[in-house]
């Protein structure tokens, strides 16, 4: 029976009993900011079991994918070195809120495991806790399971709780012997059921909860007024049992994706085998990564995105253990997609984001790897660590590698481990919070930043009865009266009633404007938060503020209209454009960061390669036809819960009140938003962008302008391409292929000098051109200084060698200008199948002129330190070559 159909059975099984079958919930937890991701099927109904929401159902079931690689519930080291340990896995679970509780659980997971999949009930024990009779009279009398196959376990294994109070209760699980036929004749004692459960040979197939009691501060338990059940079930342990399995990564489900592996190692998989470890985690690694990319998460330098980053660099360390110089997870991933988009859709919808993103992630640490890799083998030598001192690597040295190289610090660790060393994380802790504070020390200097505290002291009040209110939502003005003042040589800080000035929040700049009192005017030029309130920090321009003032104080309070109105059309354009992005480069595009002023926006997104010239043209095209439509913005108030299920996008990561201000575009944009915005979309008038860029990994940035600000930059830009055409005596619609031929001809010009220069193109010099004896074979060896423009000359010369030679070595000095020098090593497939790779090759001849290399087993590149012993290398071959030849055939 396959995974697909195990699942496809689970769900209608509890269908026809009615469960409601709910879709799984994304891996990244809604509104949990307990959770790096979701671990179990309860999750989604975490808010049902502890009293806080609703759902139109009492009995559900799910099939809920599961990611476990960070916090508490963390498998990662485990992975692809066990049978069962995984970073993603799905949880088949059913639920009852109030409904069903011990008797139907127990009697479901039964009928289920002997009447639909067939198992041997011979072969399943059951685990309780050991105060729950009740439990054991059920599976004893209402199951028919002998007493000798139900064990009685402590709370660590058998009693589960969601937090240290709250809704918890006993659990009941059920094992699964893989013991011989032999061993099956004696049932286990608890002691022998317990290690052989550590040890894998009982595995746990299906959990079930039992919660009945709320846990209180002090720790006493009181009986729920209505019990309920959640159960988890682990699919590929399962799936493992029903095929006959040794392990979870030889079942169906893993399949495909050690076949990816093996296609581009260009070997078999071999289980019992270090290079099996290897396979295992690639494939493992490859379906986290799939799916928390298809759920939004992006590869990032903390938070959940770490966690996505520190996965994919150990599949590329791995892909790197087993000799790949080039992206492989990204093939194992677009396996994944294959395999799995039937059950989940939103993998084959975002297929191009996954690998786009997977490919470039791979990209990036491929750069800095081997680099790492030379550095780590410095500080932890292979040899082994030191018997006479403490093997540690230092957490300076460890934090260099994550910083330089990239390197996650579970990754040192691992090595480190493999090695005999330990590094020291507490010194790599410190490193990383001193670079924190260099960080934050940066900031500061570019600028003041404005804070409610330097204000919280010296203001006197005026009215302290007073509440203030926000008008700025509906006016730009407010005849008002003063709360508070706060005067110095600086200038001037107002609390008024009825304030129209925005704070900034949410990427909106605060206003700008004036507040007028009797005999005195004050230019507003930031508003800040005091503790509850908002202060508009001012500066006198007329009059003077009174020295003493009593009594109600009026004022005028005024926004500058035109510096808002230019902000509210770059807010609602920002809406706009993130809904074109998202349209044009794909759903995984979510919003990362924004600055919305009167001058310009900015919009951080999510997505991983440069926006094409037709991907702006067509971004631009989308926001123009929403302005030209001139929509009705419609704003209002909704409940957080019923703004997400209309379609509101909530930015990721954020905490939301429950109620929440929704900002839509009517069949265009819908988000929640505390900006303010234009009437209808009409009022933005022109949308350009001005410029697109990287800001992080998987992170781009466009800036744009509206309004006036589009205008000015159109004319300007015309002006500009205007004395362009002028100065290249053509008009404006032939400037491009005017550049292009003035650069097609400078370009021909450089290559007629760069050959005048090294007398007609490349030239060389043969060093060495000897036969070697190999077993009984010969092999040509030559040895050349090559006299190269560039390395795509040498490259060219060593493609020309293997394209004529059969059975030979090269390796050349390509010579370049500037009295530069790089050996390079090319070696031919009759060579390659005995033994002798380039890579190999060059790295020992580079350690005779102090340089370090490597490369792929046809073509190898090195460094040189000491050019002055490079003939003598380049003849060190031929013995470099016997050498390598007779330590392959042992």
């Amino acid at each position: 029976m396959t995974t697909s159909e195990i699942r496809t059975k689970f769900l209608a099984f509890f269908r026809s009993r009615d469960h409601v079958v709910q879709g799984s919930s994304p891996l990244v937890p809604k509104n949990d900011p307990t959770l790096l991701f979701t671990n179990a099927g309860m999750v989604q109904f975490k808010g049902v079991f502890l009293g806080i929401e609703e759902v139109p159902f009492k009995r559900a079931t799910t099939s809920q994918k599961c990611v476990r690689a960070g916090g508490k519930h963390n498998d990662l080291e485990e992975v692809g070195r066990t049978a069962r340990h995984h970073t993603f896995f799905e949880m088949l679970g059913n639920f009852s809120f109030g409904d069903y509780f011990k008797r139907d659980a127990i009697a479901y997971a039964w009928d289920f495991l002997i009447g639909e999949l067939g198992l041997d009930p011979e072969r399943l024990f059951i685990s309780i806790h050991h105060s729950d009779d009740e439990a054991f009279d059920l599976w004893q009398d209402v199951v028919g399971v002998a007493p000798e196959r139900i064990f009685r376990l402590g709370d660590k294994d058998n009693f589960w709780q969601m937090a240290d109070t709250g809704p918890c209760g006993p659990c009941s699980e059920l094992h699964y012997d893989l013991r011989s036929v032999e061993e099956r004749q004696r049932p286990p004692t608890l002691e022998e059921f317990v290690e052989l459960g550590e040890r894998g040979v009982f595995i746990e197939l299906w959990n079930l909860v039992f919660m009945q009691f709320n846990r209180d501060e002090e720790g006493t338990l009181h009986p729920l007024p209505a019990p309920s059940i959640d159960t988890g079930a682990g699919l590929e342990r399962i799936a493992a049992v029903l095929q006959g399995a040794d392990s979870n990564y030889h079942t169906d489900a893993f399949a495909p994706l050690l076949e990816a592996v093996s296609d581009a190692m260009g070997r078999p998989y071999a289980p019992e085998t270090d290079e099996g470890v290897s396979y295992r985690v690639m494939a493992d690694h490859a379906r986290a990564v799939a799916f928390l990319l298809a759920d939004g998460v992006f590869p990032s330098n903390a938070g959940r995105g770490y966690v996505l980053r520190r996965i994919l660099r150990r599949a590329v360390r791995h892909a790197w253990l087993l000799g790949r110089r080039e992206p492989t997870l990204v093939l194992v991933v677009s396996a994944v997609i294959e395999s799995m988009k039937e059950a989940y859709p939103e993998l084959e919808e975002r297929r191009d984001h996954l690998l786009t993103t997977t490919r470039a992630e791979e990209d990036r640490f491929l750069i800095t790897i081997e680099g790492g890799l030379a550095r780590f083998d410095e500080l932890a030598p292979e040899s082994g660590a030191p018997d006479d001192a403490e093997a540690v690597i230092s957490g300076a040295d460890a934090f260099k590698l994550y910083d330089t190289f990239g390197f996650p610090l579970d990754l040192t660790e691992l090595m480190a481990e493999e090695r005999g060393y330990r590094v020291d994380v507490a010194d790599f802790e410190e490193a990383l919070d001193r670079q924190r504070e260099r960080s934050r020390a940066d900031r500061a200097q570019s600028g003041p930043a404005l804070s409610g505290e330097d204000l919280l002291e010296g203001w006197l009040t005026i009215r302290s009865d007073g509440e203030q209110h926000f008008t700025g939502y509906d006016a730009f003005e407010s005849t008002t009266e003063v709360l508070a003042v706060r005067s110095s040589d600086d200038g001037l800080v107002l609390q008024i009633a009825e304030n129209p000035f925005y704070l900034e929040g949410g990427g909106q700049v605060s206003d700008i404007g004036v507040v007028e009192g009797e005999g005195w005017s004050s230019e507003i030029h930031d508003v800040a938060r005091v503790g509850d309130r908002v202060a508009l920090l001012g500066t006198i321009t007329e009059g003077s503020f009174p020295s003493d003032p009593a009594g109600p104080l009026r004022v005028r309070a005024s926004v500058d209209s035109v510096s808002r109105r230019d902000t509210q059309r770059n807010h609602t354009a920002t809406h706009l454009l993130h809904a074109a992005l998202r349209e044009v480069l794909g759903t995984h595009v979510v919003q990362r960061g924004s600055l919305v002023s009167p001058d310009r926006l900015r919009f951080d997104f999510s997505h991983t390669a440069p926006m094409s010239v037709e991907e702006r043209g067509a971004v631009e095209a989308i926001v123009m036809e929403g302005i030209w439509e001139d929509h009705a913005v419609s704003i209002g108030q909704h409940e957080y819960e019923d703004a997400v299920r209309r379609g509101a996008m909530a930015l990721f990561g954020e905490k939301y009140d429950d109620v929440v201000r929704v900002v839509e575009i009517p069949s265009v944009s819908m988000e929640l938003c505390g900006g303010t915005h234009v009437t209808h979309t009409g009022e933005i008038g022109l949308f350009k962008i001005t410029s697109e860029s990287g800001v992080a990994g998987g992170v781009r940035r466009v800036e744009a302008v509206t309004g006036r600000r589009a205008l000015e930059y159109f004319i300007g830009r015309t002006q500009r391409l205007d004395g362009v055409a002028a100065v290249l005596g053509t008009s404006q619609e032939n400037v491009a292929a005017k550049a292009e031929q003035l650069l097609a001809e400078k370009g021909e010009l450089e290559d007629l000098l760069d050959e005048l220069r090294s007398g007609g193109g490349a030239g060389e010099d043969v060093v060495l051109n000897q036969t070697i004896s190999i077993d009984d074979t010969t092999a040509q060896y030559k040895a050349v200084r090559l006299r190269a423009r560039n390395a795509d000359d040498a490259r060219k010369w060593g493609d020309a060698f293997l394209t004529e030679e059969t059975n030979g070595v090269a390796v050349i000095s390509a010579d370049l200008p500037e009295d530069k020098h790089t050996l390079f090593a090319f070696v031919t497939d009759g060579l390659i199948s005995r033994g002798v790779r380039a890579d190999a090759v060059v790295r020992e001849i580079a350690s005779l002129v102090g340089g370090r290399g490597g490369g792929r087993p046809h073509m190898a590149q090195a460094g040189v330190e000491d050019p002055a012993r490079i003939d003598e290398a380049l003849r060190i071959g031929p013995g470099v070559v016997e050498k390598l030849a007779r330590e392959a055939d042992g």
